[in-house]
């Protein structure tokens, strides 16, 4: 044996621990501060497509999980679709966008 024995945690600091780690937001799921960031984002990149004539935002859905911003739908053109994640890549607490717009 080694002659030396690990501390024993004490409740309170358990408790602790597990009160801390409970608050944290995971990668399956949002904290509520974050879930409120992404609904701003989301709002501002709709608005934003709505202000550019080149992309029709009423046929380019956006939903936005831990600022990543997912685009999909349907665009006539690849112009469009790029204008499209050129526009969501600059709205601010954007930090990737996925682009999953379709050709029609």
């Amino acid at each position: 044996m080694l002659g030396f024995t690990l501390p024993i945690p004490r409740p309170a600091t358990i408790l602790l621990t597990l009160a801390l780690a409970g608050c944290a937001g995971i990668t399956l799921h949002e904290s509520s501060g974050e879930y409120l960031d992404d609904t701003v984002i989301t709002a501002r990149v709709k608005a934003s497509l709505l202000a550019h004539r080149e992309v029709s935002a009423a046929q380019v859905n956006v939903e936005t999980f831990k600022d990543r911003v997912q685009l999909s739908g349907c665009v006539k053109s690849k112009l469009q679709r790029f204008e499209a994640e050129a526009i969501a890549r600059s709205v601010r607490g954007v930090s990737e966008v996925i682009n999953d717009i379709q050709l029609r």
